[in-house]
């Protein structure tokens, strides 16, 4: 099976060999630096230089899957094509080129999508589960007790649209302040359905944003394997957060699970992921390696 992963910063496909009760097992890995989210017009459609970057990836991406042996291409579209005003006319282009349906996933199941992969890597042991994600376009929160949440959100928090909205011209004290008191509000906003039931009994982040901070906090890096338990900490975000504004791009490139591609992007991350574990009082984030692909393979083989 393929799943085609249409994101705001990165095209992803991820090719697994995949069976009902078994976990999906990654064969082939393949990323592309879309950035489709920077290739928004002002009215918001994508550019025909965005339109044209999309394409090249899906015709590789379908070339690989289909040299790696799938039998099945699923193909998803996240935050940026979601909010693009011409997504129809852009998707209908890729299907016409390449053959190819790309669902325009929303926001909620994302969220919903993303818990089902948590609540299958961590097991019903987890009890009340809370499960934050930081994409390039927006952060989905979900929680519940069950693979379906209670709670699912996604909201316009994604650490590449607080950069070009809040950012755009480097990090000074100022734009950190009003990044920081817009990012809460929007959370605080949405926190009330979690606050008000019984306190979580695990909490968990997943993406790339969460990754890289938690391993420029110390985290094992990704080579000692996916079983090793990694964690971000609120106390050690904190003590890095100023030293993290004050780096340019290049020297943020240089840390520890930074890629160079998402570098300007960490410290929006990271106003996010502080806000998070502040107003949800928590002292830690576990990562978790499974996120929104594993669930649109997870709930494609219970349908089967």
């Amino acid at each position: 099976m393929g799943v085609l992963d249409i994101g705001s910063n990165t095209g992803h496909l991820l090719v697994v060999d995949a069976h009902r009760g078994a976990a999906p097992l990654p064969a082939y890995s393949c990323k592309e630096p879309l950035r489709l989210a920077e290739h928004l017009d002002e009215g918001g459609a994508v550019s025909d230089a965005g339109a044209k970057v999309l394409l090249r990836f899906v015709r590789e991406a379908q070339r690989l899957a289909e040299d790696k042996g799938c039998e099945v291409v699923i193909a998803f579209a996240t935050s940026a094509i979601r909010d693009a005003t011409n997504a129809d006319k852009v998707l209908g282009l890729v299907r016409a080129e390449t053959g190819l349906d790309v669902e325009v996933m929303q926001g909620s199941t994302e969220a919903r999508l993303t818990f089902l992969a948590v609540r299958r890597w961590f097991g019903w042991s987890s009890g009340l589960l809370a499960v934050f994600d930081i994409g390039g376009g927006s952060l989905e929160v979900a929680a519940g007790e069950e693979e379906t949440p209670q709670v699912a959100h996604s909201m316009p928090l994604g650490a590449g649209r607080l950069t070009r909205e809040w950012l755009r011209k480097g990090p000074d004290k100022a734009s950190i302040k009003a990044l920081r008191r817009h990012v809460r509000a929007r959370i605080a906003a949405k926190a009330g359905p979690m606050l008000s039931s019984r306190p979580t009994d695990r909490a968990v982040a997943t993406s790339k944003t969460f990754r890289s901070l938690a391993r420029i906090c110390g985290a094992a890096p990704s080579a000692e394997g996916r079983y090793v338990r990694r964690v971000l900490s609120r106390d050690d975000l904190a003590e890095r957060l100023p030293t993290l504004v004050s780096l340019p791009p290049g020297k943020l490139a240089m840390l520890p699970g930074v890629s160079p591609n998402r570098a300007h992007q960490i410290v929006a991350g990271a106003v996010v992921a502080a806000a998070i574990m502040d107003l949800f009082d928590l002292p830690e984030l576990e990562i978790c390696p499974w996120a929104l692909r594993e669930g649109v393979i997870l709930e494609r083989l219970d349908a089967l």
